[in-house]
C-alpha cells in the first residue's frame, strides 16, 4: 500500500484514563484512506477503549483524535460519518432483514423510496438479498452477523469499526466470513479498523495491524513485517508461535546482531530497533528449524514431545542448555520422525533468527 495514501483516521499522543486505571498510554496512529486497519492485542490491552473514542462512546483524556484532518473531539457520535458493528449484533427481533437495515437510514432522514434502493444495494453486497423478508431468528449466526454488517454500511460511512463481530460464530463460518469482510471492505473503498485478539484473523484480512499491549502500542506493520520481523518479545510471541532463545550478544551495528547460541555457535542475524550487547533473546519461527543428526546442527538436544495436528507436526526439543524448542513440519510419509528420546541436532538460517528487545 503506497504511503502517500490521505489519513483517514489520525490518533494523536492519545491516553484514557478511567480513575486511576489507564486505559490508553500515549498512543498515535496513522490510518489511511481505504485501509483493513487492525488493533490486535489480549484482552485488556486497550483496542476496545481505543475503538470506543474513535466513535465517540468514550472522551479522550489527553490527546487528538482527527478525522480527515477534522478534530472530532466536540462532535457527538451520531454526528461522526462512523458506523460500528459491535459483538453483539443488536439486530431488532420484530423487524425483518429489510427494516433492520432500512432503520437508520430513515432515522437520518433519507426518503424511504431511496432507503428501499439503498438496502437492496447491501444487501446485494453481503449477499442476502434472498433473505429480505426474513426475520433474525430465521437467520444462522452468519447471516446475522451479514445483516448487522449491511446495516453499518447502509449510511455509507467513511469509516467502519468492528469490534470483534466474528468472535460469536464457529472456527469454520469464521474463516469464511473474514474473507468475505476483506472482500466487502475493497469493494465499497471504505476504511475498515477492526479489533480482535485473533492473529489468524488480524493475519487473514489486514493491510496493516498495529499490536497493543499494556495500553501502548508495541509495533505497527503489514502482517509479514509484524511476523517476519517482530521488534521485542511480546509481538514474536504473540504474532504466531516462536521459539525465544537465550544468546549472548557481542555485538550490534546496523540492525545487525552477532550472537553465541547455546553450545558455542555463532552466528549474525537481524536485530530490532534497541538491542543491546550482553544477554538477549533471538526469536524463532517452529516452521523454519530442521531436524538433523546429532552434532551437526547448530543446536542440540533430545526430542521430548510429538504433538499430531493433522496436517502438521509439533516436535518438542529439550536443548543441553535446559529451554524447550519446538520444531513444526508438515506430515509427510517422506520425512524420518526422531523417536522420543532421540538425540538431535537443530538447524536454521541465520536469516530467519531475530533479535530482539525485551
Amino acid at each position: 500500500m503506497s504511503k502517500d495514501k490521505e489519513i483517514s483516521v489520525d490518533i494523536q499522543n492519545v491516553t484514557k484514563s478511567f480513575g486511576a486505571f489507564t486505559a490508553l498510554n500515549g498512543v498515535s496512529l496513522d490510518i489511511r484512506d481505504n485501509e483493513f486497519f487492525t488493533l490486535l492485542g489480549p484482552s485488556g490491552c486497550g483496542k476496545t477503549t481505543l475503538l470506543r473514542l474513535i466513535a465517540g462512546f468514550e472522551e479522550v483524556t489527553n490527546g487528538a483524535i482527527h478525522l480527515y484532518g477534522q478534530n472530532i473531539a466536540d462532535l457527538l457520535p451520531n454526528e461522526r460519518p462512523i458506523n460500528t458493528v459491535f459483538q453483539q449484533y443488536a439486530l431488532f427481533p420484530h423487524m425483518n432483514v429489510t427494516d433492520n437495515v432500512m432503520f437508520g437510514l430513515l432515522r437520518l432522514g433519507h426518503d424511504t423510496s431511496k432507503a428501499k434502493a439503498r438496502v437492496g444495494e447491501v444487501l446485494e453486497l453481503v449477499r442476502l438479498s434472498d433473505f429480505a423478508d426474513r426475520m433474525p431468528s430465521q437467520l444462522s449466526g452468519g447471516q446475522q452477523q451479514r445483516v448487522a454488517l449491511a446495516r453499518a454500511l447502509a449510511p455509507s460511512p467513511k469509516v467502519l469499526l468492528l469490534d470483534e463481530p466474528l468472535s460469536a460464530l464457529d472456527l469454520k463460518l469464521r474463516q469464511a466470513v473474514r474473507l468475505e469482510l476483506k472482500q466487502i471492505q475493497v469493494q465499497t473503498g471504505i476504511t475498515f479498523i477492526f479489533v480482535t485478539h485473533d492473529q489468524e484473523e488480524a493475519l487473514t484480512m489486514s493491510d496493516r495491524i498495529a499490536v497493543l499491549e499494556g495500553g501502548r502500542v508495541q509495533q505497527v506493520g503489514s502482517a509479514r513485517e509484524i511476523y517476519e520481523a517482530p521488534e521485542n518479545k511480546f509481538v514474536a510471541d504473540f504474532i504466531g508461535e516462536t521459539n525465544l532463545i537465550d544468546v549472548t550478544v557481542s555485538n550490534v551495528e546496523k540492525r545487525k546482531g552477532s550472537c553465541v547460541l547455546p553450545g558455542g555457535a555463532q552466528i549474525i542475524c537481524s536485530a530490532a530497533e534497541g538491542a543491546l550487547v550482553g544477554s538477549g533473546h533471538l526469536s524463532i519461527r517452529p516452521e523454519r528449524i530442521k531436524i538433523t543428526a546429532s552434532g551437526k546442527g547448530m543446536l542440540e538436544g533430545k526430542t521430548v514431545r510429538h504433538i499430531y495436528l493433522g496436517t502438521d507436526l509439533h516436535i518438542e526439543v529439550s536443548l543441553t542448555s535446559g529451554s524447550r524448542v519446538t520444531v513444526r513440519m508438515q506430515n509427510s510419509t517422506q520425512i524420518k520422525i526422531p523417536n522420543v528420546g532421540q538425540s538431535v541436532g537443530l538447524d536454521f538460517e541465520a536469516s530467519s533468527a531475530r533479535l530482539l528487545v525485551d
